[in-house]
């Protein structure tokens, strides 16, 4: 387990953050390095630091929840104050072999000033993150498909994806994107995967979040697909503990679904209305069967009329070239987020050919969206929680 690996690392960083805070402090005010001080704010650090771990390992009931959103919000906190603090070491290092070892900027002053600046400038970025993730957007494309759709023009596809029902996202936020998503009036919905995070137990309110559901107005009804966090696994800091395993789909997870009134497609294709086909893929790191396989998008698009408009459900923006040769002419995705902090953001963008927004491969157009909910820590920075509004012209 990559956990184990990573636990040595884990706790000698936030060691090394506490040593270097108090030196800070000492230099702030010689008072503030008394044990009245240090003994309590180090037991709360500690509690914070193991905060992960008490989730994982408390039974589920209403402490652990909060354990687990406290957690969430201090691996951002935990993200920004290594970049900060590092940031702080490189400076320093770099003056020390300049003229600048010979100013102010090595006295205690200086250390003080640039310490207290970094440290506002980390807890802003965090409260923005914080606020940041709770602001549901509505982003919106326009898309052409150079086909024509029986009897119809144009139509208002809304396309959501990650939204992470459990421990941070709950009835609240849904009860936004729903209102966000029927103020589009939308002809279709789509749901790219990621529906839960990786737990059914941990939904605040399954019957809440199903009204919320059947809330939505859509003439051709709301379809999805699964993605690798709609699993039901064990999960610690971000990493789970099925290596080399294909975890099943969760029965349990999928009944919630389809009680939502909530279309999923398994590798499978419809025909709506007898005017556009809809095909959903199974996820490509965690398909749910029992060998960990899915079916190519060739195989499922080959016994289609190609003639009518066909529409891609896929939870990973990934084989876009194999997609529009396939036929497809929109692929609607998500699992990105976009990166969701930065510096996240860069490195997802080196990632993915479309790590959000829309791109043209060739006849088809790739739509990605940066999701509504947020995957471990409860922060977007560089990014946004969205839904998108995808106008589809029909110029066949």
């Amino acid at each position: 387990m990559i956990f184990l690996f990573l636990l040595p690392p884990y706790l000698a960083v936030t060691i090394y953050l506490l040593v270097r805070f108090f030196h800070w402090l000492k230099n702030c005010n010689h008072r503030l390095a008394w044990k009245r001080f240090k003994i309590p704010f180090t037991v709360v650090y500690i509690a914070l630091v193991l905060s992960p771990l008490l989730a994982f390992v408390l039974p589920r009931n209403l402490f652990a929840i909060v354990v687990r959103r406290i957690s969430t919000y201090w691996m951002g906190v935990l993200l920004y104050s290594v970049i900060a603090v590092g940031l702080f070491e490189v400076l320093h290092l770099i003056a020390k072999h300049t003229k600048l070892k010979n100013t102010r900027l090595f006295s205690r002053g200086g250390k003080i000033t640039v310490g207290s600046l970094l440290t506002i400038l980390t807890v802003l970025v965090c409260i923005f993150g914080g606020v940041n993730a709770r602001n549901i957007r509505t982003t919106k494309y326009e898309v052409n498909v150079n086909k024509s759709c029986e009897g119809i023009s144009d139509m208002n596809v809304v396309l959501a994806a990650d939204l992470h029902l459990g421990y941070s996202i709950g009835v609240n936020q849904m009860k936004v994107m729903v209102d966000k998503i029927n103020e589009q009036d939308p002809d279709l919905v789509v749901i790219a995967g990621d529906i839960f995070d990786n737990s059914y137990d941990s939904l605040d309110d399954p019957e809440g979040i199903k009204e919320q559901f059947h809330r939505i107005k859509s003439k051709y009804g709301v379809y999805a697909t699964m993605g690798n966090h709609d699993i039901e696994e064990k999960i610690l800091m971000g990493f789970t503990f099925s290596w080399g395993e294909s975890p099943a789909l969760s029965r349990q997870m999928q009944d919630f679904v389809e009680d939502c009134g909530i279309k999923v497609l398994y590798d499978d294709h419809v025909l709506v209305d007898n005017k556009f086909y809809l095909v959903g893929r199974r996820d490509r790191d965690k398909p749910g069967t029992d060998d960990g396989s899915r079916a190519s998008i060739a195989e499922l698009t080959k016994d289609l009329d190609k003639t009518k408009p066909v529409f891609v459900i896929a939870h990973e923006p990934d084989e876009l070239q194999e997609t529009a040769d396939a036929g497809a002419d929109i692929d609607f995705s998500g699992h990105t987020h976009d990166g969701q902090l930065f510096p996240l953001t860069v490195i997802v963008r080196n990632i993915w050919e479309n790590p959000c927004g829309v791109l043209q491969k060739g006849d088809m157009t790739s739509v990605v969206t940066s999701g509504m909910g947020v995957y471990g820590p409860y922060m977007r920075v560089g990014t946004r929680a969205e839904i998108c509004s995808v106008k589809v012209r029909f110029k066949g």
